[in-house]
């Protein structure tokens, strides 16, 4: 690797080979944050992370799960200081959207201005960007799952993973995910992708989870309670 040479000083300068040394420090930064999940199903949509809590913690407030609007929530991976702000701005952008247009905003929408958000702290100097990405899933016309990353860029999917161990969990949901999964299919498989990256640990044990069917269009934190029932009678 090309040593930096001071061309890391700031988001605005690109090296000599073409790399902008602050923007892949802050995707290393989300690489070493705890596993978040998106996941599109027939019915719906889910959100998981992990959350490693201390021995003394309370663990009924999830940390890396977010509601932005009635039908759009939000998982992080990486810096979740930064996350909070973001959110608190998609919030805000929701919010303005049913002021001005009388109608709620659409996934695509926010996902693209979170993306803007990000982009613009990669072009000024004496910023940094964003170290975090962020899976923004919802019901609107139709089921969606988006990424952004700190770059400015943003993604669909159908599945994916963010965070640490990412890589293997991808390649696990692309070997097991399917088109049209139910949602309670939906759900077994996201636990397993994550059991599957803990190496045979069949338990959810600081596993946190979100739902928003398309029935509903609502946003839904699923309990510890309800993983565990469903994990002990679907033999997950």
């Amino acid at each position: 690797m090309m040593a930096s040479r001071g061309y890391d000083m700031t988001p605005t300068m690109y090296s000599p080979d073409g790399r902008i040394y602050q923007v892949e420090y802050a995707i290393e930064t989300v690489k070493r944050g705890t596993l978040a999940i998106g996941l599109i199903s027939s019915e719906g949509v889910i959100m998981a992370v992990e959350e490693k809590s201390r021995a003394l913690q309370t663990t009924d407030k999830t940390q890396k799960i977010f509601q932005v609007d009635s039908h759009i929530g939000v998982a992080a991976a990486g810096y979740i200081p930064d996350a909070r702000i973001m959110v608190d701005n998609a919030r805000l952008f929701a919010q303005n959207n049913r002021l001005a247009y009388d109608e709620a905003a659409s996934i695509n929408a926010t996902a693209k201005y979170l993306a803007d958000q990000s982009h613009q702290f990669t072009q000024y100097s004496g910023v940094r960007p964003n170290g975090v990405s962020l899976i923004i899933a919802g019901v609107d016309q139709k089921e969606a799952v988006y990424v952004t990353d700190p770059s400015g860029t943003f993604v669909s999917y159908a599945a994916v993973a963010i965070g640490a161990g990412s890589d293997d969990v991808n390649l696990f949901l692309e070997k097991n995910y399917t088109f049209n999964v139910t949602l309670d299919a939906a759900i077994a498989l996201t636990i397993s992708a994550i059991t599957e990256k803990r190496k045979g640990t069949d338990n959810v044990t600081n596993i946190k989870m979100a739902k928003i069917t398309t029935k509903s269009k609502m946003f839904e934190k699923i309990s510890d309670a309800e993983l565990n029932s469903f994990v002990k009678n679907s033999g997950t």
